[in-house]
């Protein structure tokens, strides 16, 4: 029995590399299938969400949308059909991984953990994290969290921040995890957690798009600075490359800080909010620096 297991484990080690092994590199996938698929999250304003039609929107998705024109030049496929997936904190990775989305543009961090498994194109946003809670509830920091019910999505680094912050300085918080932004808002609104540990752009977003945005607020100093970057498969350099070449031909020409102003410091779609969020000083030095370093 001992030696069959023995086995077992052996040819799952054994084909989970080929299996990876067998995936093409993305262009000439793409040129041999002429199809190409991106994935976009449902929540994540103003990066990308969905509008009122139920079509995928943000800042991440229009500059996804700018890589796709790339693509189709550098593969000659101007027929090429975009196939739209949708993607959450908890299977964004594997879906990239083993092929069934090509490029995911949403809001995710760039860390050396996550690292191992995908690479990151250019950092082209920097957030820290924060609580959404009750304009009414008195919280103005994480001590004022003591003993209570805190909620982080699922999969996130967020939420891995909170847990090792909140073992560290011994709060006693009950960390509870939800599927998605949207779920983890709601826990708040109901009154089923006291805050939600997110990014805090993501929050302002979740806020302004609430029904009632003054009952809600974004408190707490930022516990940790982190950037998005827009996520590819590893071991895949040319398209990475024509990735990050299309992102420093738009922070180069102007182009990434109109498309900024558009999506952060504009009314939005569906319900026309201003997040009024101006860019922070790590992406103005970043678009010179055009660095994909991630966060430790």
């Amino acid at each position: 029995m001992f030696k069959q297991t023995l086995a077992v484990a052996s040819l799952i080690a054994v084909a989970m590399p080929l299996a990876l092994a067998q995936t093409p590199m993305t262009l000439d996938k793409v040129k041999a299938s002429g199809s190409m698929s991106v994935a976009y999250r449902d929540s994540s304003i103003p990066f990308s969400y969905l509008d009122d039609k139920a079509q995928p929107v943000g800042f991440g998705w229009e500059i996804c949308g700018k890589i796709v024109d790339a693509v189709k030049k550098a593969t000659g496929r101007a027929d090429l059909k975009v196939q739209t997936q949708a993607v959450t904190s908890a299977n964004r990775i594997p879906l990239l991984m083993n092929g069934t989305v090509d490029i995911e543009c949403g809001s995710t961090t760039n860390n050396s953990e996550r690292a191992k498994q995908v690479a990151f194109a250019t950092n082209y946003f920097y957030t820290g994290t924060r609580f959404l809670v009750k304009a009414s509830s008195g919280v103005k920091s994480i001590d004022d969290l003591k003993g209570k019910t805190v909620v982080s999505t699922t999969g996130t680094t967020n939420f891995k921040i909170i847990r090792n912050l909140n073992e560290e300085k011994k709060l006693g918080i009950d960390l509870i995890g939800a599927k998605d932004h949207a779920d983890s808002a709601l826990l708040v609104q109901s009154g089923r957690a006291l805050a939600f540990g997110m990014d805090d752009i993501l929050l302002y977003g979740l806020k302004a798009s609430s029904a009632n945005p003054a009952d809600l607020a974004v408190v707490g100093e930022a516990i940790q600075v982190e950037p998005y970057a827009i996520m590819v498969r590893r071991d895949d350099p040319a398209f990475k490359k024509l990735v990050d070449d299309t992102l420093a031909s738009l922070m180069k020409s102007g182009e990434f800080e109109t498309l900024y102003k558009k999506w952060f410091q504009s009314p939005i779609p569906p319900k026309g909010i201003n997040l009024s969020a101006p860019m922070s000083r790590e992406l103005i030095e970043n678009m010179k620096k055009l660095s994909d370093k991630p966060a430790t």
